[in-house]
C-alpha cells in the first residue's frame, strides 16, 4: 500500500452508537406490542438511511435478543454510521422519531445515559464488550473524547463541539 493511500485510510473515521432500554415488560407482553411491531420497519429504515453502514443483529434479523446486562429486560442495540449527522438524521428527522415519542410508552425512564457514541476507524466494528466499555466510561467520567452523547459531542480530533 503505498503511503499516501494509508494516510487516507488512517484518517477515515465512522461514528459507532450503542443504545440501551429498559422495557416495561416482556417483549411478548401487549404493553410491548406497539414497539414490537415496530421493530422490522425500524431496523429497515436504518438499513437504508443515508450514511448507515452496520447494525448488530442476530439471524433474526435484530438485536433484541441479545444480552449485554444481566437484566433481562433491558434491549441492547448497537450501529455504525458514516457520521454523528448521518445519524441524527435518522433518530429525529426520519420515521424513527415516531418511536423515540413514544418510548415512554414501551421503556422505563432510564437513570444514567442510555446513549454512547465514539469515533472508530473506518472498517472497524465494534463488539458488545466494547460498547459496554464505552458506557461505563460515560457513566463514570461523564462524556469525553472516549465516550459522548448527542449532548456533549467531540469531533474525530477528540476536541469537543458542543
Amino acid at each position: 500500500m503505498d503511503r499516501a493511500k494509508l494516510v487516507v485510510v488512517s484518517s477515515h473515521f465512522h461514528l459507532a452508537q450503542a443504545n440501551i432500554a429498559r422495557m416495561r415488560a416482556p417483549q411478548g407482553d401487549p404493553v410491548m406490542a406497539g414497539f414490537v411491531s415496530r421493530i422490522e420497519s425500524l431496523n429497515a429504515l436504518a438499513d437504508a438511511a443515508p450514511g448507515f453502514i452496520w447494525r448488530l443483529q442476530t439471524d433474526d434479523g435484530d438485536a433484541t435478543a441479545i444480552r449485554v446486562f444481566e437484566d433481562e429486560l433491558i434491549l441492547f442495540n448497537l450501529t455504525v454510521w458514516e457520521s454523528i449527522e448521518a445519524l441524527e438524521a435518522y433518530v429525529y428527522r426520519s420515521n424513527h422519531l415516531q418511536a423515540v415519542q413514544k418510548r415512554a410508552e414501551w421503556f422505563e425512564r432510564p437513570e444514567k445515559s442510555p446513549l454512547v457514541l465514539w469515533w472508530i476507524d473506518a472498517g472497524h466494528i465494534p463488539d458488545e464488550e466494547e460498547a459496554l466499555r464505552r458506557f461505563e466510561a460515560l457513566w463514570e467520567d461523564g462524556p469525553s473524547a472516549e465516550a459522548f452523547t448527542f449532548r456533549v459531542r467531540y469531533d474525530r480530533g477528540g476536541r469537543r463541539v458542543s
